[in-house]
């Protein structure tokens, strides 16, 4: 039976090659839908939670792990043999930097090397892990023929970019549109074919370099329109205007203009990693992004000007960034997810610590933390969430919001501390006791 017939009947077997933030939903889904998955990685302790049922991921429920094991659909293994028995293998591991901004393609490597001595004549490679344009061609692609198999003749290559947005109910793999490209028409259609099982809105571009560039878009996209809100925070501040109340001002436009929020900077995978992709890339063609990188600088700087605020706040209370007792609330790089890859919090919190801060944290998703080990503090730090009593919160010489989760009180959270820094403007609704609140992108209190 050939590649087509097998995926139209869905008896192709599908292995999803890292099973994080992207791979397990996958996994999941095309296991739920009647495929046969395998989860291939190399983590133990997450191999053996899915194959007892478990997900270790807060986006992807317990139960559709559990029943599409129950149900035969999906295993896991730490063994790379099983490539020799697959028919569509995914690749879904990070792509992060490295400290000098410089693309780490190093788990894309390591894991297309793995499938070579394993790559069988008529498998699907379709690399689904973020990075530049030409990774697919370049890099990929001289891999998996150096078995001696031709791509586009005895196996197929595409890329389809990962669209995960976690914590996001609304928008899962279950429903949000996918873009293909392959290194041969038939590769292209092919994966197109096997991605419409997943949803049916699959876009078919010419070749994986403009599949690459459309993920890099949609994301330098959100970086640029963040910087430019930041920089208007800035600016905001200076001039005595709220700058949360102009954008609620401006959303009131039904045309031309999408509200982005300022905060404390960027976070997750994509958003603070990915414009450095390109502009690295875009150097080889001696072509210099000037903009794309002022926005990355300008989204970078976010952290510094929230240490500048907690120590303008705590000079107006006649204290001292030095020796001061500082409660951050919410690590993970946005709210309500258990996601702290790159958080501002981890700056913010460096910066602390240098400064000779006491620095605790409070966050329910996210139970340890880990700064340090970097120009910006030396020393590799773990800490452990602390509860969040009125106790804790009355000993502080101040309270940061750095993650503003949904499941945090407020009222009674500024109620019980000296001083609130909102990075997040999740106080908007707290009534009294605003003469403690210090907003990013708002004047002073008493201004």
């Amino acid at each position: 039976m050939d590649l087509e017939r097998k995926i139209e009947e869905k008896e192709a077997r599908v292995c999803v090659m890292g099973l994080g933030y992207v791979g397990l939903p996958l996994a999941v889904e095309f296991a739920r839908i009647g495929f046969t998955v395998t989860g291939l990685d190399v983590n133990e302790e997450r191999v053996a939670a899915i194959n007892a049922g478990q997900s270790y991921i807060q986006d992807v429920d317990h139960t559709d792990v559990a029943k599409a094991v129950e149900e035969g659909h999906l295993t896991a293994t730490t063994d790379h043999e099983v490539l020799k028995e697959m028919d569509v293998i995914f690749i879904c591991v990070p792509t992060p930097f490295t400290r000098t901004k410089t693309p780490d393609l190093s788990y894309v490597v390591a894991a297309t090397k793995g499938i070579v001595p394993r790559l069988q004549p008529g498998q699907l490679i379709v690399l689904q892990s973020t990075t530049y344009p030409g990774t697919t061609e370049e890099d990929v692609l001289p891999i998996l023929e150096s078995s001696g198999l031709v791509a586009g003749r005895d196996f197929h290559l595409a890329f389809s970019p990962e669209r995960t947005n976690p914590g996001d109910r609304q928008h899962t793999v279950r429903n949000t549109p996918k873009v293909v490209g392959g290194v041969s028409t038939r590769c292209g259609e092919l994966s197109q074919q096997l991605l419409r099982h997943l949803m049916p809105d699959v876009y078919l571009v010419s070749s994986p370099r403009a599949a690459e560039m459309a993920k890099l878009l949609e994301n330098i996209y959100r970086s640029v329109n963040i910087a430019l809100i930041n920089e208007l925070a800035k600016l905001s501040e200076r001039m005595g205007i709220d700058i949360w109340e102009v954008i609620e001002a401006a959303s009131t436009k039904p045309f031309g203009f999408m509200p982005f929020y300022p905060g404390p900077g960027v976070g997750g995978h994509c958003v603070p990693v990915d414009p450095y992709y390109l502009f690295w890339k875009a150097r080889e063609y001696d072509f210099y992004p000037r903009f794309i990188e002022l926005a990355a600088e300008l989204n970078q700087s976010m952290p510094y000007h929230v240490l500048t605020k907690i120590g303008d706040a705590l000079n107006g209370q006649g204290k001292t960034l030095q020796q001061a007792k500082v409660l951050v609330l919410g690590v993970s790089f946005k709210p309500d997810v258990d996601d702290a890859r790159n958080s501002p919090a981890q700056r913010v919190v460096e910066l602390l610590l240098t400064k000779g801060s006491h620095v605790a944290y409070n966050d329910p998703h996210i139970p340890r933390f880990t700064v340090g080990s970097d120009v910006f503090y030396r020393e590799e730090t773990t800490l452990s969430s602390v509860p969040l009593t009125e106790d804790l919160l009355e000993d502080q010489d101040c309270v940061v919001i750095v993650a503003g989760h949904s499941r945090y009180d407020y009222e009674w959270i500024v109620a019980h501390a000296p001083l609130v820094i909102d990075t997040m403007n999740a106080t908007r609704e707290v009534k009294t006791n605003r003469e403690k609140i210090f907003r990013v992108g708002a004047p002073s209190p008493g201004r």
